[in-house]
């Protein structure tokens, strides 16, 4: 059955790494918003930002999400596997994709990445050096404010999510 595989965790955590690999696991299309944002809108996110900065990024990055659930849905229908790597941070997201998922008449699954805090703060500057055109600069602060608003899948959640090997557990952030 076609299924909507949706990434979970925060920035850091192996999301879209692992995305990669289930898009050939499942011959699935594999949306990550932030490839689309930069390629349309560059780089708009990071250090000495103003507020209307923040909020001019945000409204960017809610018009690719639209515009991806827009070919994602589409896709489902058409009988392929789709993963939205969209992290999904509070219940209500993961709800709502849920009840589109149930709509469309396909499988929902959760892959939830729990990553302790250290070992995201230490990707994140490994991939703030590396920076490889496809992902954002993330201020440390702006992660350290966004863990405090993360609202981890409760085990509800997760009775439909693919149990993860520890392989895919302990990915190498990439």
């Amino acid at each position: 059955m076609t299924s909507l595989h949706l990434m979970v965790g925060l920035p850091c955590s192996g999301k879209t790494t692992l995305a990669r690999q289930l898009e050939t696991k499942y011959s699935a299309i594999r949306l990550t918003p932030d490839e689309w944002h930069i390629r349309v809108f560059g780089h708009d996110f990071g250090d000495n930002m103003t507020e209307a900065d923040e909020l001019k990024h945000d409204s960017r990055h809610d018009a690719v999400e639209s515009l991806m659930w827009e070919v994602a849905s589409r896709v489902l229908i058409l009988g392929v596997d789709v993963i939205l790597d969209f992290g999904c941070w509070v219940r209500s997201q993961r709800d709502e994709f849920r009840s589109r998922a149930n709509n469309l008449g396909v499988e929902f699954k959760i892959h939830f990445l729990d990553v302790p805090e250290e070992v995201l703060l230490e990707r994140l500057e490994a991939r703030n050096v590396m920076n490889q055109g496809e992902t954002f600069f993330i201020p440390k602060a702006k992660l350290k404010e966004w863990m405090q608003i993360f609202e981890p899948p409760s085990p509800e959640e997760l009775e439909t999510s693919v149990d993860l090997t520890n392989e895919e557990r302990e990915l190498p952030y990439q």
